[in-house]
């Protein structure tokens, strides 16, 4: 396989990995929990400070603050938890009613005998590794657990990477074909002449 050959397609790879991962953490996604807490807490800032918002306004940047976060449960019964943090202008969500959403939160708040069926609407990951905490967006209360919203945003925000990577791949395989082979084939060429060069030379030396 041609040297330009594997560096094209592990370009291509390597650019649709970094968009598909940008997607999946900046894309809404929706769950259907039960929460159990709205809380703030002290959050102490290290490798994770990437994956919080940035300092609210009217505070000083500094290496820890209070986060709000909403306990859920799953219909599983396996524990969520989602920070509650204003986004601003990126991502472009818009939310600045943080403080809002976590009254509504605590007003929604049940147990397993008289549960109150939640909608999240949320963006991120979740790492207990790195702490990490998808943010809430909004919530909406639902009839069930088994209530679903179609990803409409998510799908067609991968069919465009999908095309993106596709328009990507074709584009290098046409600046392949005109620039950087014919260059590939000129340094070869000169690579040739050079070792027949100090091959002649050599074989001089080696006569004597």
């Amino acid at each position: 396989m041609a040297l330009f050959t594997i560096i094209k397609r592990t370009l291509v790879i390597s650019i649709i990995l970094i968009l598909a991962f940008f997607a999946h953490y900046t894309l809404p996604r929706n769950e259907v929990v039960r929460i159990v807490g709205a809380t703030e807490r002290l959050e102490t800032f290290g490798i994770n400070r990437f994956f919080f918002s940035g300092t609210p306004g009217g505070m000083a940047a500094g290496e820890s603050r209070d986060v709000r976060y909403i306990d859920t449960v799953r219909p599983s019964g396996e524990p969520r938890v989602f920070r509650n943090e204003d986004t601003g202008f990126w991502p472009p969500f818009l939310k600045f009613d943080a403080a809002d959403l976590q009254a509504r939160a605590r007003d929604q708040v049940s147990d397993a005998d008289d549960p109150k069926w939640i909608r999240v609407r949320y963006y991120g990951i979740r790492s207990q590794l790195f702490t990490i905490f998808p943010n809430a967006l909004n919530i909406r209360r639902v009839d069930g657990p088994d209530d679903t919203a179609v990803p409409w945003t998510r799908m067609i925000s991968f069919i465009a990477i999908l095309g993106f990577g596709l328009w990507l791949w074709l584009r290098l395989r046409v600046f392949g074909a005109e620039r950087v082979a014919p260059a590939l084939d000129r340094a070869s060429e000169r690579t040739g002449a050079v070792r027949a060069f100090f091959g002649r030379i050599r074989r001089l030396f080696s006569r004597r």
